[in-house]
């Protein structure tokens, strides 16, 4: 027997079948709904499939024993995320209601869940799209040649260059003193950046565009969203394939190290990843979910997204160290001509006589015999593994690494443009959800009258949003996203999913006769699988 705590009233709060019937019939064109399946597929997996794909899962991998990592993220792809993706898409297709709806119509004292789902949400809205905003100037930047980052510029009066610039390099230089004119710290703002004010506003003005009628406009806008940063993976892929470097990228990738396996942070971090890759707990999925008709089979859907999701972080970790392996190359190269030139110099050898090859034998050589010689050089280490591993994470990976490397291939602008439209699509579809989950449940708390259309509802979030995100826009507004990606996505979302699952095994009850005529109604087995997760206890 079951614990399921006392609930009077929930038979009242939860629709029967033939009540969703009659208000769909009543509904009428009132409610939206999506134009078809594939509609619904798509805006989920550009919701899921996000910037972090790109740039936090590789570094997961490259830090947690490379191919030994994926052993603990598919595992858990299947173990946590389908079970929450399926409740997630059960209860908002069952209640057909947004976050916050849902929630009360369980029990009233659990609104709770879905206003905390509101508000990470947003939080995550707000420096997410700053984020698009940074994307944003640097497209705009790529239509010219060269490459504004890929040299650095002349000083004042124009008789040499900037002296930071040289101290760094020229794409640090470009990220933290051109594009966000970073301060020293979080407590020194240093006022507007106006240039990142004005990508704000872009960014803000697309997604009020897309979002303007909800998923009756941002529906359409998947179709290219969703479907174009794949084509453009794909495009990378076959291009970074052909770069030197490529396969030793790939392998540092790949190369597993089962010791990792038996460290408990590798198993929390792949938990982690994969309930940051569903987007889960943001109340975007409950919502979108609620928007399907009441045959559908969320139990299929939930499985298709599960692969889809899976894939896409496998394929663009992938793609992104063919860029890492090509860089890395790079780097060692020129370290080691730049070694070897240097002793031919110092000893006065034959130009040919120190190679790559037979480097490592001649520094050992002339260090035991000239060791004082050798001391006075400005001989630098060229590791092939530190250089795969250095920055390959979060903004580090987008704005220096990939920046760098575009700008030692043929044809750069080009690449420039393709890369930074693909990661603006993927942040704009991610979006999309994060304003779901900040608009429907806004609806359900009544908190604005309920006359107002849809347009107005969404300009005005966008509008408030857009004001609080000049925080973002200070001198100091790296330090802001970096604490908002720290914390406003990391514990809250993990909490709130833990009651989700207390809230459906424990208060509504796992067992209620209404949820297993449900399923039996949508022509799931989907009670097996939860039960089989929750047999006693959602934890």
């Amino acid at each position: 027997m079951r614990l399921v705590l006392p609930n009077p009233g929930l038979d009242d709060r939860i629709p029967s079948l033939e009540d969703l019937k009659r208000m769909d019939q009543e509904e009428g064109g009132d409610r939206p709904k999506w134009d078809n399946k594939a509609q619904y597929i798509l805006t989920c997996v550009g919701f899921c499939v996000g910037i972090g794909n790109v740039w936090r899962f590789p570094y997961l991998c490259q830090s947690h024993g490379g191919g030994a990592f994926l052993i603990p993220y598919l595992i858990l792809l299947v173990l946590e995320g389908m079970p929450l993706l399926l409740l997630e898409f059960a209860i908002g297709q069952r209640l057909r209601k947004g976050s916050v709806g849902v929630w009360r119509a369980i029990n009233p004292y659990l609104t709770g869940i879905g206003i905390a789902s509101m508000l990470v949400s947003l939080l995550i809205g707000l420096y997410y799209n700053t984020l698009i905003a940074w994307i944003m100037w640097y497209l705009f930047n790529s239509f010219q040649s060269p490459l504004p980052w890929s040299q650095c510029p002349l000083n004042d009066n124009g008789t040499g260059f900037v002296p930071e610039c040289q101290r760094s390099s020229t794409v640090d230089y470009y990220f933290y003193r051109v594009t966000l004119n970073s301060s020293t710290s979080i407590a020194e703002s240093g006022g507007i950046h106006w240039p990142i004010v004005v990508c704000l506003l872009a960014a803000w003005t697309v997604i009020c565009i897309c979002y303007i009628r909800g998923i009756s406009t941002s529906g359409k806008a998947v179709y290219v969203t969703a479907i174009l940063p794949y084509i453009v993976l794909a495009i990378f892929l076959i291009r970074g394939l052909t770069l030197k470097g490529a396969f030793t990228g790939i392998k540092h990738l790949f190369t597993p190290d089962v010791n990792e396996l038996t460290k408990p942070t590798t198993w929390l971090n792949a938990g982690a990843q994969v309930f940051y890759a569903f987007s889960l707990a943001w109340g975007g999925l409950i919502s979108f979910s609620s928007y399907n008709p009441i045959h559908n089979n969320c139990m299929q859907d939930a499985m298709i997204l599960t692969g889809v999701t899976g894939f896409t972080s496998v394929y663009a970790a992938t793609v992104t160290y063919t860029i890492i392996g090509f860089r890395a190359t790079e780097k060692y190269d020129n370290c080691m001509s730049s070694n070897i030139l240097t002793l031919l110099n110092a000893f006065e050898l034959p130009e040919d006589s120190i190679t790559t090859s037979n480097y490592e034998a001649a520094f050992t050589y002339y260090n035991s015999s000239n060791p004082d010689i050798v001391r006075g050089l400005d001989i630098k280490p060229c590791d092939m593994q530190k250089l795969l591993s250095e920055g390959v994470e979060g903004t580090g990976l987008a704005f220096i690494v990939f920046t760098e490397a575009i700008t030692k291939m043929p044809g750069s602008p080009i690449w420039s443009v393709l890369f930074f439209i693909m990661l603006f699509c993927l942040g704009v579809s991610s979006l999309f959800g994060n304003i779901e989950g900040v608009v429907v449940p806004l609806k359900d708390l009544k908190i604005l009258p309920q006359k107002w259309p849809q347009e107005a509802l969404t300009g005005l979030t966008c509008v408030v949003a857009f004001i609080i995100s000049l925080l973002f826009a200070q001198h100091s507004g790296i330090y802001w996203v970096t604490l908002f990606d720290n914390f406003a996505g990391s514990v809250p979302l993990l909490t709130i999913g833990l009651f989700e699952m207390i809230a459906v095994a424990y208060v509504y009850g796992i067992d209620r006769r209404s949820f297993q005529l449900w399923h039996q109604y949508l022509t799931l087995r989907g009670s097996m699988l939860l039960s089989f997760f929750w047999p006693e206890s959602p934890v």
